[in-house]
């Protein structure tokens, strides 16, 4: 059985749901994978908070078991610290040649961030585009905006505003769902 690692921050981890093993974003992308009678397992390797270089400080532990396909998500914790976007591009890059190292034949897919027009952010565009170019450089599957369809609509996401609820997990599932289905059945 294929593995896919998950790897991200609380939006990974399932940061404030009632049952993040049944409600966080690989556990909807596993009942899919499951339903299409894929032979892939999900593994959640999201940790609330972690940034870009806390990821490529943690990544060693999750690369000990093979894993086929590698999903990453992080990035937003940096942008909210006031991080350089040129550390978090190094850090991201870093992490994605650390898995094709290791793993030559993994599939990689990229969950990309945006800054909310909401949030003064003097670099928004300059970090939108480091997600965009990891993708082209490392040949990855792409999803350009992890939380479209989900940000700022209030039933969607916690009382917090920034993490999704239930449902917000399900509409980012339904999205994502496509993208990561054809890099699953590329795999077979």
């Amino acid at each position: 059985m294929g593995k896919i690692l998950f790897f991200g921050n609380s939006l990974t981890a399932g940061y404030g749901l009632a049952s993040p093993d049944t409600q966080s974003f690989p556990a909807l992308i596993q009942q899919k994978i499951r339903n299409a009678n894929l032979p892939y397992q999900v593994i959640n390797a999201g940790l609330s908070g972690d940034t870009s270089s806390g990821g490529l400080d943690r990544l060693s532990y999750w690369m000990n078991a093979p894993i086929d396909v590698f999903v990453l998500e992080l990035g937003i914790n940096d942008a909210i610290r006031g991080l350089p976007v040129s550390g978090t591009y190094l850090n991201l890059d870093n992490i994605l040649k650390r898995v094709r190292l290791k793993y030559p034949h993994c599939k990689l897919a990229i969950m990309g961030m945006e800054i909310p027009k909401s949030v003064p952010f003097p670099k928004a565009e300059e970090f939108r585009a480091i997600f965009q170019k990891l993708t082209e450089q490392h040949h990855a599957k792409f999803v350009p905006f992890f939380l479209e369809g989900v940000v700022g609509i209030p039933q969607l996401n916690l009382r917090d505003g920034l993490h999704p609820s239930s449902k917000g997990y399900e509409v980012i599932a339904e999205k994502v769902w496509p993208v990561l289905r054809t890099l699953l059945e590329e795999n077979q």
